[in-house]
């Protein structure tokens, strides 16, 4: 993609911030809701900290935000820069409703690797938390500084904290999927331990916060339950999701297009129907492919129409009258398996493609509701 192409698709995911260190930074639209709950909720409890603020209360917690969005940012920067040196290309830094992530391009990873990278996020905001208390100790402002030293103290500490929480989508998750990844040799196997892990972290959220005080004979706020489930719904969509990507992944490997197949053979554009009428008399269930002078496959017959021809028009009507065409090159080999696969069929169009074996004979059908099936797991009566 184009540096301008990049920009504009910046521009429409949010305002970029121009560029860290070499890495383009975007603040998306949705990091305004979250904005706007910060200073619904906490501009009356400065009001009645600082009365002679008046509505300037509403802007010291419009900066509260922004403090805390800079600390998610620090957070970003840390993973990006310590993916830089093992060579991991960072695409672009974006601070949204979630907080924020760091977009990679490919890269290769390992346990250690992924590890470091993750859990140098919130090493940073633990360092930025204890430099700014040091600092404090120092030099102790007052007002509404104080106030809001105070508060970029307690944002670091608390985003550092709660990103090692041992679960997918937090930074801690890593360490699960690197523990288990490491002792199986497997990162999808790690990604769905961290994955359940981040479930049972999103489950345990919500129940402290609502479950705890009711036990305790107290009702929750109403502000606090909603930030619990908000945030409880955020953990268990991400942790599904890495689980979801995990399990598809470890499906890759036994999707290939000589086991997804339905059996086929070629024969020549002209054919009459008589003589594919016959061929599938022979082979009940198969599907016949056309293929051009080349030997490359052109087209495939359609068992109805081929049924409606009459026998007594079957020698004399060719068997290209009753076949749908294949899009330009959607023919695969059949040992193409897992990714190789899954990337080969991404470039062809149509949504059917002939399979050919190292010789260059037709030997089945493929369909891409077969092959998706396969990788996500759905039952499809084509897979065998």
């Amino acid at each position: 993609m184009s540096r301008s192409r990049r920009m504009e698709a910046a521009r429409q995911d949010g305002i970029p911030l121009g560029r860290i260190l070499g890495i383009p930074v975007v603040l998306a639209w949705s990091w305004f809701i979250i904005a706007a709950f910060v200073v619904i909720v906490f501009g009356p409890q400065v009001a009645d900290l600082y009365p002679t603020l008046g509505p300037g209360a509403y802007g010291v917690a419009f900066a509260y935000a922004v403090l805390l969005a800079a600390s998610v940012l620090i957070h970003e920067l840390a993973h990006a820069l310590s993916a830089r040196r093992f060579g991991w290309p960072t695409t672009r830094i974006v601070l949204n409703l979630w907080g924020g992530h760091t977009q990679f391009e490919n890269f290769a990873a390992s346990p250690g690797r992924s590890l470091i990278v993750a859990l140098a996020g919130p090493a940073a905001n633990l360092v930025l938390a204890l430099l700014g208390w040091g600092a404090l100790q120092l030099v102790e402002p007052t007002g509404v500084a104080n106030l809001l030293a105070n508060i970029l103290i307690w944002a670091n500490f608390l985003v550092a904290a709660f990103n090692v929480l041992p679960g997918l989508p937090l930074d801690g998750g890593r360490i699960v999927e690197s523990a288990v990844w490491r002792a199986t040799g497997s990162q999808e196997k790690g990604t769905v331990a961290a994955g359940w892990s981040g479930r049972i972290i999103a489950v345990g959220i919500v129940a402290a916060v609502v479950l705890v005080p009711l036990v305790a004979g107290s009702q929750p706020g109403v502000v606090t339950v909603l930030v619990a489930v908000v945030m409880g719904g955020f953990l268990w969509l991400g942790a599904s999701s890495a689980i979801s990507n995990a399990r598809m992944r470890l499906r890759l490997p036994e999707v290939s297009a000589g086991r997804l197949k339905h059996p086929a053979v070629g024969v020549l554009a002209g054919t009459s129907v008589h003589q594919v009428k016959r061929l599938i008399a022979d082979r009940p269930g198969i599907d016949v492919v056309l293929t051009g002078p080349n030997g490359l496959p052109e087209a495939v017959v359609d068992h109805g129409a081929l049924a409606a021809v009459p026998d007594s028009q079957a020698d004399r009507t060719p068997a290209n009258a009753v076949a749908r065409a294949l899009a330009p090159g959607a023919y695969v080999p059949e040992f193409a398996e897992g990714q190789e696969l899954v990337q080969y069929l991404a470039r062809l169009a149509g949504s059917e493609y002939a399979v050919m074996d190292r010789q260059g004979i037709v030997t089945g059908l493929l369909h891409q509701s077969v092959v998706v099936a396969a990788i996500t797991g759905r039952r499809h009566p084509g897979i065998n």
